[in-house]
């Protein structure tokens, strides 16, 4: 058992030690969404609503989808509803990057497009002029190209530049012989349109996230979220997650951040209306001004398609699309090999950043999200992930080296959904074990120990894995 790191040891020492029977499956184990989960879990397992959405309600649902997945179209346009298309865009419907609501990836060779992944700009705050400024915008924007690069735009403005991805292969060898292969990507830009980048440009790549279940993440109280930061590292077990206290537009004033890859935005309401103005150029109540910098003059004196171009009726349906998508049930949670991988997740300690469970509160107008036990495997905090995942690009409070810790559920339906098992920020790892092998910093410990693991315990580690 100690040559195969000693996986009833670290049981033993986890918090969990007795807690938890790992010989069968907990009562509704599978229902990761509570009374919303969806048993569906084919290539449309991430489409659907909550299991219990009335009827009444679902015409709501369908208007939010229609919204979604239809392309915006440039001004003026008989579709009035759906012109104002840039003039600078990443794409012209959220569907395109949240491909059948799932998660995004690279482009499969360095001259495709970028489809479903972003490239963040910004430059480094040093007035503290600039470090106020961060406390309401969360970055200082790339003078020139803003806070993200625009790799389309509509006729006559010129698109900002070709983003570009290389990798170079890195080997990681297990302690029984086996190597694996990671990729670390390499990203430029080429034929820049409107002058050159800043020489301090911080750059970082994003694709799309899945949207399941992301009303129940807004439903979870933050005392509860909280209770699980231990930024000074008092229990001294390495980890020291912490929130990101961020903007919240319409309050007018900073909130505990919970959405988005380093927790920069606080709903998913704010996040619906950033994502319009900065994806597809799409202004909103919440965000009244074009993506267009001073310096893009075609882009300012394109024409709009209202003030503002999407109605707070229109963006209200499309939030709330987003926040009633189910998440589908967990499969196989009764098989040996699943159980067994989910004893050595448990005894790895994962569970101290990938948080098993939660209770949502009471959220405003939305039942089905509400008072559910819900399981999203992550705690919804800020963790140093090392060097090798950092970015180097703060936001908000965030900085460099941290990450939010992404939920797990449905992540198992990857394949099934968007046909590729790419994870991470961007996409660099090309299996779940590659996506476990790149944590650093607060899991480099967790990372070694998987290292020892022998060949089965890693297969059923990756077992339970793919069954979320």
């Amino acid at each position: 058992m100690i040559k195969q790191l000693g996986v009833l040891t670290l049981l033993l020492n986890s918090p969990f030690a007795f807690a938890i029977d790992f010989s069968k499956a907990e009562p509704n184990e599978a229902l990761s969404g509570g009374a919303t989960t969806v048993t569906n879990t084919t290539v449309n397992a991430f489409s659907l609503p909550a299991a219990n959405m009335p009827i009444s309600r679902r015409d709501n649902f369908s208007i939010g989808n229609a919204f979604f997945r239809q392309p915006w179209v440039t001004a003026p346009s008989t579709t009035t509803a759906r012109d104002g298309l840039g003039a600078l865009f990443i794409t012209n419907a959220c569907q395109n990057c949240h491909i059948k609501d799932g998660r995004g990836s690279p482009p499969a060779k360095a001259d495709d497009d970028f489809i479903s992944i972003l490239l963040r700009l910004s430059l480094p705050a040093v007035t503290e002029e600039q470090k106020a400024q961060v406390k309401k915008t969360g970055v200082i924007p790339e003078p020139t190209y803003g806070d993200q690069l625009q790799n389309f735009a509509i006729q006559g403005v010129p698109a900002e530049g070709k983003p570009i991805v290389t990798y170079t292969e890195i080997p990681v060898s297990f302690a029984d012989g086996e190597v694996i292969n990671l990729r670390k990507p390499h990203y430029d830009i080429k034929n820049l349109q409107y002058g050159e980048l800043h020489k301090d440009v911080l750059m970082s790549p994003r694709v799309a996230q899945p949207m399941i279940g992301l009303g129940l993440v807004d439903a979870i109280p933050e005392a509860s979220i909280l209770a699980n930061a231990d930024p000074d590292d008092k229990n001294n077990d390495g980890i020291s997650g912490r929130p990101n206290y961020v903007w919240d537009v319409e309050k007018q004033q900073s909130v505990m951040g919970r959405i988005g890859w380093k927790s920069n935005m606080p709903n998913i309401h704010q996040q619906t209306a950033g994502a319009f103005n900065g994806d597809i150029g799409i202004t909103s109540v919440l965000f009244p001004a074009n993506n267009c910098t001073e310096k893009q003059t075609a882009c300012q004196n394109a024409a709009n398609g209202g003030e503002p171009e999407i109605t707070a009726e229109l963006l209200d349906f499309v939030t709330f699309y987003a926040r009633t998508l189910a998440v589908p049930a967990r499969r196989n949670v009764d098989d040996p090999t699943v159980l067994k991988g989910k004893s050595i997740f448990y005894g790895l300690n994962c569970i101290a950043c990938h948080t098993p469970q939660f209770q949502t509160g009471e959220l405003t107008n939305l039942p089905e999200v509400s008072n559910q036990t819900i399981r999203p495997y992550s705690d919804f905090l800020l963790h140093d992930m090392g060097d090798g995942l950092a970015d180097g690009r703060p936001d908000f409070d965030a900085t460099g080296n941290e990450w939010r810790t992404q939920p797990l559920w449905g992540i198992g339906l990857t394949e099934t959904v968007n046909g590729h098992t790419q994870f991470l920020h961007d996409g660099r790892a090309r299996n779940l074990m590659e996506a476990i092998l790149w944590h650093g910093g607060e899991a480099e410990t967790i990372k070694q120990n998987v290292l020892k693991l022998a060949k089965p315990d890693r297969e059923a580690l990756i077992k339970f894995l793919e069954s979320l």
